[in-house]
């Protein structure tokens, strides 16, 4: 069965990546999802955007001093995997939005509250960590040991590094602000 899961990994990847957008907006036009969290998929994919451009045009693919290297070679140009992975950011984003809307008391994102940021944060924390974790354990790709990106530690030999959790750390700040700035727009 771990055969077989590591087999599909990179399909299962563009999967969820592409079919994310496909899902947010089912769930928006079924009324599941509001407005908001419609807008803030495509917010939280264009947050995305900013490391998933820099991070695979400095893939061991495009450079020699990679930041991410494939363990196994990719099934499309990594551009297509820059997208869905950008799509995948959207989706956590959204979900770490539902967190907050579970997790908090309203009114949510109307202005600063630690726990808001607190739950957004621990949930990029998470899913980033996972996300390490899958890939590595399905010799998919991992990040490449720096000075500034040191070892965290390794799944099956491959490297967990700071890089990608210092990244979804700012990123949740970053994205909090926006949803606390941009909120008033959708009373």
């Amino acid at each position: 069965m771990f055969a077989l899961f590591r087999e599909a990994y990179y399909y299962l990847d563009l999967l969820v990546g592409y079919g994310s957008p496909v899902l947010v907006y089912y769930l928006y036009r079924t009324g599941r999802f509001d407005r908001f969290l419609w807008h803030f998929f495509w917010i939280g994919a264009a947050v995305g955007l900013t490391w998933e451009i820099p991070i695979f045009v400095l893939s061991g693919e495009a450079t020699t001093w990679p930041v991410v290297v494939w363990h196994r070679p990719l099934i499309a140009h990594y551009a297509v995997f820059m997208v869905s992975h950008t799509l995948w950011d959207g989706l956590l984003f959204v979900i770490g939005i539902l967190l907050v809307r579970g997790l908090c008391q309203g009114p949510h994102f109307v202005r600063f509250r630690w726990p808001e940021l607190l739950v957004l944060a621990a949930w990029g924390q998470i899913s980033e960590l996972a996300v390490e974790v899958t890939t590595t354990a399905n010799d998919g790709w991992s990040f490449v040991e720096y000075w500034w990106s040191p070892l965290i530690f390794q799944v099956k030999g491959h490297n967990i590094t700071w890089l990608m959790q210092a990244i979804w750390a700012v990123a949740a700040v970053v994205y909090y602000g926006l949803l606390i700035r941009l909120k008033p727009r959708y009373r």
